[in-house]
């Protein structure tokens, strides 16, 4: 594998590690969402790849080269890796094409022309970033990465000072410039949203350890516990002959008649679909429709059986 992670713990008070015995792998090019809550360690999970902190078991290797064990640590500027930050800080007395080649080797300034057009920079060269806006600032630093030719390009929360608006757009324009440089991505969020139909993989993460690490429709569609499938998408709790069951609220399909009878408890109209809340055997759960409900009184659902979601007692929750 080109990064490899093998038992990766990190603590500052060894009775309450951060990191536990982190283990997941990750293929040249691919691109690989971080998803946790805040203060989970994926922030410096990205630092001890990065060199900014140091691992206290474990190994981490990054193309065939093993960047920290017991026996190695490679300082940071020696590790081939960029890192592109929440807030994306430039130099504001630089413009941008002084802040993309700011202590950069004479051999890479045969990339500047390249990836300033790749990322629509060209026109913008002699602005200052008070002059830029926050897309254009983030493209400004995502070129100041990428012209050093990374091995690894970690990204942490780069999308959450961006308007919603511009949000998504930026999302898709970044995702098609690192695939076509081939470039391999480990993207830390809270916000699924940022990640779900640009990752390649996805690692959820929760008290210190990795709760599970498999492509987005997969993660979504056959979560491994609870607390996964509540971070990927929204959930229904119901029961079903006396069997605590799962399911996500668009497999729920309103029918004619069926042996599930609802009693509807409100509609929202959210623009393109009504949002119906009902309540089904003692559980409140929601569902969407295409259309108004002129009866509200005797209504039926129906899903397919495999949309149902069981979890093992044991991990009903999370892996602690």
């Amino acid at each position: 594998m080109y990064l490899d992670i093998q038992k990766l713990v990190k603590y500052y008070n060894k009775d309450n590690p951060i990191i536990k015995e982190l283990d997941f792998s990750v293929k040249k090019g691919e691109f690989v969402s971080f998803i946790g809550e805040s203060g989970s360690g994926k922030t410096t999970f990205l630092k001890c790849l990065a060199g900014l902190e140091k691992i206290n078991s474990g190994r981490i290797t990054l193309n065939n080269k093993v960047l920290n064990d017991k026996d190695v640590f490679i300082k940071p500027h020696l590790r081939k890796i960029g890192f592109i930050f929440q807030d994306y800080p430039l130099f504001p007395h630089l413009n941008v094409f002084d802040n993309i080649k700011i202590n950069l080797k004479q051999s890479y300034f045969k990339n500047i022309d390249y990836y300033t057009e790749l990322l629509g920079l060209g026109s913008l060269l002699k602005r200052f970033p008070h002059e830029l806006s926050g897309g254009e600032q983030q493209r400004v630093s995502i070129a100041r990465a990428l012209v050093r030719e990374p091995d690894l390009l970690l990204m942490d929360e780069p999308f959450s000072n961006l308007d919603s608006a511009i949000k998504s757009k930026i999302q898709d324009e970044i995702y098609k410039i690192l695939k076509k440089t081939n470039t391999t991505t480990i993207l830390v969020t809270h916000d699924i949203k940022d990640t779900f139909d640009i990752s390649d993989k996805l690692l959820v993460f929760k008290a210190g350890i990795a709760q599970q690490f498999d492509n987005p429709e997969e993660m979504y569609c056959n979560p491994v516990n609870c607390y996964c499938a509540e971070i990927l998408g929204d959930l229904n709790k119901i029961n079903i002959d006396n069997r605590n069951l799962f399911i996500r609220p668009e497999n729920i399909n309103l029918v004619e008649k069926s042996k599930y009878k609802i009693k509807v408890e409100k509609i929202s109209f959210l623009g393109k679909e009504y949002k119906i809340q009902a309540n089904f055997n003692g559980d409140s759960i929601y569902f969407y429709n295409s259309k108004p409900l002129k009866n509200s009184k005797n209504l039926f659902i129906d899903f397919n059986k495999s949309d149902l979601i069981e979890f093992d007692k044991r991990c009903s929750n999370y892996f602690t």
